[in-house]
């Protein structure tokens, strides 16, 4: 597994959740690390990614001021730490890596990663 992301769960309206994602074998040399979320029946949707050399980030405009991405790269993991949690927050959340920073167009399409965790179930309830 190159990407192992975690800490998914139900939390109520208005709470908080944090998400790691740690990074093994080719994956942590990856030069950027995205989320991404995939709400049942929509496709899968950009929500930030950090260059884990420059510390530069990038936030959907849905998620920005709420959500705040981190990285600890002697651990080859980053966080995501969620607050203001709306039900439409719910959905399985993917980390993914590549090599390649750019602008939010290039770094918000998901074909242009490499590697992809298994997903993370948050559920937000109203």
């Amino acid at each position: 597994v190159q990407l192992q992301a975690y800490g998914g769960g139900l939390v109520q309206a208005g709470g908080s959740l944090r998400l790691s994602c740690a990074a093994s074998g080719r994956a942590a040399s990856s030069n950027v690390m995205g989320w991404f979320r995939q709400a049942a029946g929509k496709e899968r949707e950009f929500v930030t990614a950090i260059n884990r050399s420059t510390g530069s980030i990038y936030y959907a405009a849905s998620v920005k001021g709420r959500f705040t991405i981190s990285r600890d790269n002697a651990k080859n993991t980053v966080y995501l730490e969620m607050n203001s949690l709306k039900p439409e927050d719910t959905a399985v959340y993917y980390c993914a890596a590549k090599q390649l920073w750019g602008n939010v167009a290039y770094l918000s399409t998901p074909t242009k990663y490499d590697y992809w965790g298994q997903g993370t179930q948050v559920t937000v309830s109203s």
